[in-house]
């Protein structure tokens, strides 16, 4: 629960010794022993509880957590933005016992050890006015004191690390004495903060060259000299747990990390090249990848024909467009729709790149290959079954037959529009007849960068174009959004599947159904203003229309 501005501390939902006792984490006797003991000696019940060794640090943070309806974190499994912890200095921070943790969206997360303690939340809401909420965040004592000495004893900036390791003499360590291991972090957390979605670690020749994928472009951060490469690379391979003794083969790996006070994931994937192993990292930031169909862009008549699809209790629905589009946290979007406790969901993917509650997710691997998945799942009662990808004509028949047998399929193609899929399918050997009614729906999107709300230019035409501001480091766009055109199968499109008609009777039949194509959906949010006709037309087809 949040302390607001108004000075209201969160209030305690549970009884702390109710929740001990509940979860067996100490007997009714040991707490009666420690409130005693407590009392006598003017020490706080939980610290007597970890003084006496009936409870570890750890867990019972986690229980105060609980009791005060607040989250918990692991700080030695954090990377902390050292923008934040400037604004507090040492001897504050200890004082009060405080760090920050993150700040998004003027919440700022304060790490606590007293959720309930109104002078730090008074002192912190003074040096942190700008925020419009504090989050108070339960971390332990021993976990406390040791991010203060990392932050404040060990230099975090990215200049500064580089610098420590050109100077040479290495520390042949893991901890944080070790400037790379600092480095790997803030180029992590930095490239989070950016909103990318990918980090390429390139060398060529005398120099290594960073870029970060921000809104489907690269953009260069930093070039290093060479020599902070080979360092730099093994310890990328360490915390991805792969071979650093293996540097002719691709290897692929992955880790976690706490960026403030949410996990993200990273999958690492390395390729040998002339000048050295290069090393591309893809962030899997669940908190901002997982998100309703309206806030990736989708209109409100495309989310109601989904809707409408979504009710009928079997059949197919694909999702077409290519690399990068997309395609994958629109699934995830769809599966939100239809997760509940009376539902029975399933996953076959290649890997798992988010995990999903009340959903069973499983990795696709040499020795479970497509085929061997889905048949194993079929005997698991699912209702609901998503296949990453369609790529030959096995798993095209496999999904298919699980619609068959009266199953929601969700799965993607590559195809350049959503009417190609019906051909994409029969060329995989799908035969016409079968197609029929197992088919329900089709989608076909594109991402496009969003223009800046703070800069963008309204043109004579009253379209708009971008500018450039501080806000959107002057690029002129802000995030991306989905654009998409969408295909629900009717008894008329079926006959047309079923008579083999050619792609021109196929576009007849959905104009007259008042069928949006992705290029005139393009053309409505540009006249919204929510992106440009450049932009656009870099990645959609717009058929030769202004």
């Amino acid at each position: 629960m949040a302390f607001l501005r108004d000075n209201h501390p969160p209030k305690t939902p549970q009884d702390l010794a109710t929740i001990l006792i509940r979860d067996q984490l100490v007997t009714a006797d040991q707490l009666k022993i420690a409130q005693v003991e407590a009392k006598q000696t003017n020490i706080s019940l939980e610290a007597y509880l970890v003084t006496l060794g009936f409870i570890s640090e750890s867990a019972l943070s986690a229980a105060i957590a609980e009791a005060n309806g607040v989250d918990h974190l692991k700080l030695s499994q954090a990377v902390l933005d050292t923008e934040l912890t400037a604004f507090l200095p040492m001897s504050q921070a200890k004082h009060y016992q405080i760090l920050p943790l993150s700040l998004d969206k003027n919440i700022l997360r304060l790490g606590m050890l007293n959720p309930n303690d109104v002078h730090a939340l008074d002192y912190a809401q003074r040096i942190f006015h700008m925020v419009e909420e504090i989050q108070p965040v339960i971390i332990s004592h021993s976990d406390f004191l040791e991010a203060v000495d990392r932050v404040y004893g060990y230099e975090m900036s990215i200049n500064g690390l580089l610098a420590e390791i050109e100077s040479g003499d290495l520390p042949q360590t893991e901890d944080y004495d070790n400037p790379v291991v600092r480095l790997i972090d803030a180029l992590m957390l930095d490239a989070v903060k950016a909103n990318a979605s990918d980090i390429h670690f390139e060398p060529e020749g005398v120099f290594m060259r960073i870029r970060y994928r921000i809104d489907g472009l690269l953009r260069q951060i930093r070039t290093l000299h060479s020599s902070c490469w080979p360092t730099m690379c093994v310890r990328l391979k360490i915390v991805s747990q792969m071979n650093i003794a293996e540097s002719r083969r691709p290897q692929n790996g992955r880790f976690s990390m706490h960026i403030g006070i949410r996990e993200v994931d990273f999958r690492t994937s390395s390729h040998p090249t002339v000048h050295g192993e290069n090393i591309v990292v893809r962030i899997l930031d669940k908190s901002r990848s997982l998100v309703p169909l309206a806030e990736l862009g989708y209109s409100s008549r495309i989310i109601k024909q989904l809707e409408e699809a979504l009710l009928k209790p079997e059949g197919m629905v694909v999702i077409t467009g290519p690399t990068g589009s997309g395609k994958t946290t629109s699934l995830y979007s769809l599966l939100q729709l239809v997760s509940s406790l009376s539902v029975n969901i399933m996953t076959l993917e290649e890997p798992v790149e988010y995990a999903l509650p009340l959903v069973r997710q499983t990795t696709i691997h040499e020795s479970l290959p497509y085929a061997d998945g889905i048949k194993s799942i079929l005997r698991q009662d699912p209702d609901v079954i998503l296949i990453g990808e369609i790529r030959d004509e096995t798993m095209a028949h496999m999904a298919l037959r699980a619609s068959m047998t009266g199953h929601r399929v969700f799965t993607t193609l590559h195809t350049q529009d959503a009417l190609g899929v019906i051909f994409r399918l029969e060329d995989l050997g799908l035969k016409p007849n079968l197609l029929v009614g197992n088919l329900t729906a089709i989608i076909s999107q594109r991402l496009v960068r969003r223009l800046c709300n703070h800069c963008k230019r309204c043109r004579k035409d009253q379209t708009y174009e971008p500018v450039g501001c501080e806000l959107c480091e002057y690029t002129g766009f802000i995030g991306r959004i989905a654009i998409a055109e969408v295909i629900t199968l009717d008894a008329e499109l079926n006959d047309l599947i079923l008579t083999g008609a050619p792609r021109t009777i196929f576009n007849q039949a959905l104009s007259h159904k008042g069928f949006i194509s992705m290029a005139k959906e393009a053309r409505a949010h540009i006249s919204s203003g929510m992106t440009s006709l450049c932009e656009t037309r870099r990645v959609i087809d717009m058929g030769g229309h202004p």
